[in-house]
């Protein structure tokens, strides 16, 4: 965790404090700039373009023609992120399920607060529904990690209000809990995210339209019954942990069949920092084979 911690630079909350806007736009290039050396070589796909999702640029990996589909939505603090910050992950997801996988590079808060992230999400799943770019878009998962995995567990919720629900959902440390009240942020030090970043990333995805007790901001204000069946990673060294694990239990006592997976060792971040952690190319194949199950059986 320490040598993952420092293979980038990062901001100290005196110079989050004094100037907040530039420390995150430096911060979002570092995280770009950092990618050969977290993440390791990109993993060869048979087609990956980048895609105009009615507006929302997007990336498409196609394994194979008329595959089921994963949509992808990364994570950052809805403030950091893109489609480059988890392309390998998704390159390893597709090549190992023999999924597509369509991520979803969303517009980012501050500059574009709640729910602009979200309307992107469902923007490009409306055009991925209807355009079905050489996949089988009848097959359909939604998957997400931090700041993504609350915007998948929203989707999966909205989707199945909507009637047209997806057949699979993938959270990977998400964030569920806007109060942050769980006992994780009080036991857990420095080890990547802690809770005063945490509150800021909140504070710059709700701006002035959030509300903090809407099921479209807290996953766990909605009735969970009828969501498709999840697979929830966490980290052991993680605020998030035991938000993401209570929100497995709240599945599994709402009838939602749901697999919750601690993974030991790791910190915030670290399934998509295949080059740094052994332990994320386990939580990809995992990924990868609980599609295979949802999608293709």
């Amino acid at each position: 965790m320490a040598a993952s911690l420092a293979a980038r630079p990062r901001p100290t909350e005196e110079q989050i404090a004094a100037d907040p806007m530039a420390q995150l736009l430096a911060t979002r290039e570092a995280m770009v700039a950092a990618v050969d050396r977290e993440c390791g070589p990109p993993t060869p796909v048979a087609q990956v373009s980048d895609v105009d999702a009615d507006g929302v640029p997007c990336r498409l990996y196609v394994p194979v023609p008329g595959a089921p589909v994963l949509l992808y939505l990364h994570g950052g603090g809805w403030a950091m992120g893109s489609v480059e910050t988890v392309d390998r992950l998704c390159r390893r997801i597709a090549d190992r399920s023999g999924c597509a996988v369509l991520s979803v590079d969303y517009r980012l808060a501050p500059e574009h607060p709640y729910p602009a992230a979200l309307d992107d999400a469902e923007t490009a799943l409306a055009w991925l529904r209807r355009e079905a770019p050489g996949v089988d878009a009848g097959r359909l998962a939604v998957g997400g990690d931090s700041a993504g995995g609350q915007l998948a567990a929203v989707l999966a919720r909205r989707q199945r209000d909507a009637g047209s629900p997806f057949a699979y959902q993938v959270l990977i440390n998400p964030v569920i809990d806007p109060a942050m009240s769980s006992q994780s942020y009080r036991e857990l030090g420095d080890y990547g995210l802690e809770s005063t970043a945490m509150a800021l990333f909140w504070a710059m995805f709700l701006g002035d339209g959030g509300d903090r007790d809407s099921p479209d901001v807290a996953p766990l204000a909605a009735d969970l019954a009828g969501l498709p069946p999840a697979l929830i990673l966490t980290a052991e060294f993680d605020v998030l942990r035991d938000e993401g694990e209570g929100y497995g239990d709240a599945l599994l006592a709402a009838g939602v069949p749901a697999v919750v997976v601690r993974y030991l060792g790791v910190n915030h971040g670290w399934a998509r920092k295949l080059a740094l952690f052994d332990a994320a190319g386990v939580a990809a194949d995992q990924v990868a084979a609980g599609l295979r199950a949802a999608l293709t059986a």
